[in-house]
């Protein structure tokens, strides 16, 4: 990936990545708010090829570029009079959902549900066209039961759901340490406690789980609760990147309104570049995108511990797309999927040169 643009690391940011792999759960549910507050439109404002572009993201730190965006309104200013229409999802399927009903538009998601909407669709549906934020996973433990690596087996380590991405790299992780578990019961050398993240905290501590491979904010407030971060998913990936959202559109929205596209994209280009720039304006902005959102901010504690393991960037890291997917194939929890064709990045690249920034690869998965 030569000619990939270099990461931005988020100083100010935390992240809460649940990324599906079977099209299971990407956030804390599968609600979605169809009717959140619209930004303003500035008046007289010219409108694009669409009177209106539908988004949706997730009130989760891995999509600080949407919450951001939004809230800044640094998207609707290069939409013009073109309104945005968000709508807020806590999984991945209705997220998959809502763009293959033609709900949505536009989508930040994690990398797992968009191969499996892409597979699923025979490649007809979407096309990943930005990628948005990397990192932000880690194995935590009890410090008391689990002191080093090879102290992980015969353990209960909980991973968010079977088949979500966090899964599959737990599963991974484990055949790589030469154990044997078998990935649908979670039985073996590991046990594998399939627990929702936002329960993990107390079964951490009931002492019904030793530990979780499980994204940001979640470790983070495991750690709250006396548990140690033993590893950094991070750290087993080249350059320590490996993508955790991407951006989607409808192939159809693609097709009959690239301008509106290549507006939002322009968006989000700004936004990391405005996130980069303002750290701590971002992290008051996220937390304000997130009460609004869910009612309740991160407490100063849990995001000041999080945010430095997720970092935002316009490079989709399409590599590590790829050895995902490998990943799940390997643990038996995904046929093989045919990926050519599932990124389209066009415009983005469009956006980047104009902005005087190094273009990304597609790794070779691009639409021909």
């Amino acid at each position: 990936m030569s000619a990939a643009r270099p990461l931005t690391t988020l100083r100010t940011i935390a992240a809460v990545a649940a990324l599906p792999l079977l099209l299971t759960a990407c956030g804390y549910g599968s609600k979605a708010t169809e009717d959140a507050e619209r930004p303003k439109v500035a008046a007289g404002a010219k409108k694009l090829s669409a009177g209106e572009v539908r988004i949706g993201y997730f009130p989760n730190l891995t999509h600080a570029t949407a919450l951001v965006g939004v809230q800044e309104g640094l998207l609707q200013k290069e939409l013009g009079g073109t309104a945005i229409k968000p709508s807020t999802f806590n999984a991945g399927p209705s997220e998959i959902e809502a763009l293959n009903a033609d709900s949505i538009d536009i989508g930040f998601i994690g990398p797992s549900p968009a191969i499996n909407g892409y597979t699923k669709s025979k490649g007809k549906n979407l096309r990943i066209i930005s990628g948005s934020a990397s990192g932000g996973v880690k194995l935590v433990v009890n410090p008391e039961k689990i002191k080093t690596l090879d102290d992980v087996k015969g353990k209960r380590i909980a991973t968010p759901q079977l088949g979500n991405t966090q899964d599959v790299a737990f599963l991974h992780w484990v055949a790589e340490k030469g154990w044997k578990v078998d990935s649908q019961s979670g039985k073996g050398d590991v046990s594998v406690v399939r627990t929702d993240n936002k329960i993990a905290p107390d079964a951490y501590k009931s002492g019904s789980i030793d530990g979780a491979w499980v994204p940001e904010p979640t470790a983070s407030k495991l750690v709250s609760e006396g548990a140690k971060v033993l590893l950094d998913e991070s750290s087993l990936w080249p350059d320590k990147k490996f993508v955790i959202t991407n951006i989607i559109v409808r192939q159809a929205f693609l097709k009959e309104h690239p301008d509106v596209v290549e507006a939002v994209l322009r968006g989000t280009v700004k936004t990391n570049a405005w996130i980069a720039a303002n750290p701590a304006k971002a992290k008051e902005s996220v937390n304000a995108a997130l009460k609004k959102e869910t009612g309740k901010p991160l407490s100063a504690k849990v995001i000041d511990a999080a945010w430095p393991s997720i970092t935002v960037t316009d490079d989709p890291l399409a590599a590590t797309l790829q050895a995902q997917a490998d990943h799940a194939v390997d643990a038996g929890l995904l046929k093989e999927p045919e990926l050519s064709g599932i990124y389209d990045l066009t415009l983005l690249n469009k956006v980047l040169k104009a902005a005087g920034k190094p273009v990304v690869s597609d790794a070779g998965l691009g639409a021909k």
